[in-house]
């Protein structure tokens, strides 16, 4: 019976484990979904793949550090996620993956942050994207789904300066509008 104590602990160890992790595209897909109790639930599901499959599954999981297992979790969940929100793609990014609007190079956060900039006026966001409103829309379904999601990718902005963009993307360029600019030169001008 000795070997079975040794099993439950190691099976209470793993569950632990899981309910330490924290899901969310933006920080690296560890999602897990809690009840009210505060406890992990997950399925355990098998599938069988074609052995190509399996081999491009365990070269994703690979580069991205994740067990062929969590590499499948995640697509499932981003398959999932897909089928219930139009417009939705997901994508790697340097910020890792990440919820993009379909046919575009705007991840949610960005839509959102000029749904932010224009109080949210859905026509005015919109027109300055020069999208369809539904898409605009569809990036609103998505985030108020996704709070924390969503949320997390819009702190990580708002806390990151010029420096440090330019350290992720060395061909960054600082751009002022020429509008900025006349203001700024006659705030100098008028001192």
């Amino acid at each position: 019976m000795a070997w079975l104590a040794a099993i439950e602990d190691s099976c209470r160890a793993a569950i632990k484990k899981e309910e330490d992790a924290c899901y969310n595209s933006y920080d690296n897909y560890n999602v897990r979904h809690r009840d009210s109790m505060g406890t992990s639930r997950s399925v355990v599901i098998s599938m069988r793949l074609p052995a190509e499959s399996g081999n491009r599954l365990k070269r994703m999981a690979t580069r991205h550090g994740w067990t062929p297992s969590d590499a499948s979790a995640r697509l499932v969940e981003e398959g999932l996620r897909r089928s219930e929100f139009a417009f939705i793609d997901f994508r790697d990014s340097p910020a890792g993956r990440q919820a993009y609007i379909q046919g575009s190079t705007l991840a949610v956060w960005e839509v959102m942050l000029l749904v932010r900039s224009h109080r949210a006026d859905i026509a005015a966001v919109a027109k300055h994207l020069k999208w369809p409103e539904a898409k605009v829309q569809a990036a609103i379904n998505y985030a108020e789904a996704f709070p924390e999601e969503i949320e997390g990718a819009l702190s990580e902005n708002a806390a990151t300066d010029f420096g440090a963009l330019k350290r992720m993307l060395p061909q960054a360029v600082k751009f002022v509008s020429s509008r900025a600019r006349k203001s700024r030169d006659a705030q100098t001008s008028s001192r």
